[in-house]
């Protein structure tokens, strides 16, 4: 699909954490849209989306003047109070744009001029790595999400045919382990996988979050219902994985491979 980039300055970019992350200070979006596309994505049922002339995934803004509203508002949030931050809630902050415009780059170098208390990346891109350098100055203030939903590269085809391919994912998980920098993985939502899958995550991350659209989309599963995703799950005859039981058989896998206090569900792992 060919994405129209369009250009424009925010008033703010810091939002109050609400709802599912209400326990952020704060969200972070770099973009607003995303041409990732996912196709369960709650965003599509979000104001954002719905308000606007073209179909979710066709057009991306960019925001202009990003570092520099960010260093202001970011002095003026920290004599409130502490500050924790969650980027992104409604986009992804490493979607192929990022590798042209770089706002998501210019607002980690403010981030480490200026630290938050505590920074969560959440990410399905493997163009995080280039940001390591930044990433590795925030220390243990910093962790990076890294959704890996499935560890079938057909299934993620099926459900996501825009985003990365799964294995660029784990050689990203790899690379940040490799770095020093905290990571999970978030299993968020949970697609059907296989039984290894826990065996493939277990060396390259000590912290996984399982999530679903029944508990993750804010609206316990409804948002999610007003898109097609059911459909693509009776395409492939797995509609017994659109339920919201399904969680549990990944999350039973993934603690015969990962003690307890590495396993988290829904909101609990995506906390500051």
């Amino acid at each position: 699909m060919k994405s129209e980039v369009l250009y424009k300055t925010p008033k703010t970019l810091l939002n109050k954490g609400t709802g599912f992350l209400n326990g952020y200070s704060h969200t972070l979006n770099p973009y607003t849209g995303c041409t990732f596309a996912c196709s369960y994505c709650y965003v599509r049922q979000m104001p954002v989306s719905i308000f606007r002339n073209g179909e979710w995934g066709s057009w991306v803004d960019v925001k202009l003047e990003s570092a520099a509203i960010l260093r202001k508002e970011l002095k003026r949030a920290k004599t409130k109070g502490p500050v924790t931050i969650f980027m992104s809630s409604s986009t992804d902050p490493y979607q192929p744009v990022e590798a042209k415009e770089q706002v998501t780059r210019a607002l980690l170098e403010v981030m480490v001029g200026e630290p938050p208390d505590f920074l969560f990346v959440q990410t399905r891109s493997p163009l995080v790595r280039r940001d390591i350098d930044l990433l590795q100055q925030l220390g243990d203030r910093v962790r990076v999400s890294m959704t890996v939903e499935t560890d079938r590269e057909d299934i993620r085809k099926h459900f996501t045919p825009s985003a990365p391919p799964v294995q660029a994912r784990l050689k990203t998980l790899e690379l940040l382990r490799d770095a020093g920098i905290p990571t999970q993985a978030a299993i968020a939502p949970v697609l059907p996988s296989t039984a290894a899958f826990p065996e493939i995550l277990r060396p390259l991350v000590n912290r996984v979050c399982i999530d679903d659209y029944f508990m993750g989309d804010g609206s316990g599963g409804k948002r999610t219902k007003r898109l097609p995703v059911q459909v693509l799950y009776e395409e492939l005859g797995l509609e017994e994985w659109y339920d919201p039981a399904a969680y549990q058989i990944v999350y039973d896998r993934f603690s015969q491979a990962f003690p307890k206090e590495q396993l988290f569900v829904s909101q609990q792992g995506f906390e500051p």
